[in-house]
């Protein structure tokens, strides 16, 4: 026996009511809204869980580099940790301008290029200062490791290079004024 399709007509009434938004340009306009703002609200949701996130994120790697770092000082070995607390502040930092990132995010309702090249700098730069702690030990470990720090310091400086050239950019055409807003 086999199955009967559904008729024309039954197909057409199951979307009957998409026919009938269609047919009323309010209602359609209506409906928009309603899902545009259910949307803006989850993404506020979202937004804020991570901000709360990154701040306790922050204030616990604030509060662990504070006992490192009077730790350090009680042993009286900052010179040979000074490289490692560095690193633990960059860290710090990075997590703080990234919630930064979501705060703008949160504000504008979409994505701001500027605090995430910021971001992306500050990771850049806190790859090369760990990196170039590390070359006075690369020469014993073999010709390899000391090719390949060499390599990676040049891509990160050229993406040093690329990212603030970025950010620059970004600042110059946040100044001039746009056409359409003279006209």
């Amino acid at each position: 026996m086999r199955a009967r399709r559904p008729s024309a007509e039954l197909q057409r009434g199951r979307f009957a009511w998409l026919v009938s938004v269609a047919d009323h340009p309010p209602l359609l306009n209506r409906l928009r809204r309603f899902v545009a703002q259910g949307f803006a609200l989850v993404e506020d949701a979202v937004y804020a869980g991570l901000g709360l996130l990154l701040a306790v994120t922050a204030l616990a790697l604030l509060a662990v580099a504070f006992n490192n770092f009077a730790t350090v000082l009680v042993e009286r070995s900052l010179t040979r940790e000074a490289v490692g607390l560095l690193d633990q502040m960059l860290l710090i930092l990075l997590v703080v301008e990234l919630l930064y990132t979501v705060q703008v995010s949160f504000r504008e309702h979409g994505l701001v290029a500027e605090p995430f090249l910021v971001v992306a700098l500050i990771a850049v730069i806190r790859r090369v200062l760990i990196l170039t702690a590390e070359v006075p030990k690369l020469p014993e470990a073999g010709e390899g490791p000391f090719r390949h720090a060499l390599l990676e310091l040049g891509l990160l400086t050229v993406m040093i290079v690329v990212l603030v050239a970025s950010l620059i950019a970004l600042q110059k055409q946040a100044k001039v004024p746009h056409r359409n807003q003279e006209l």
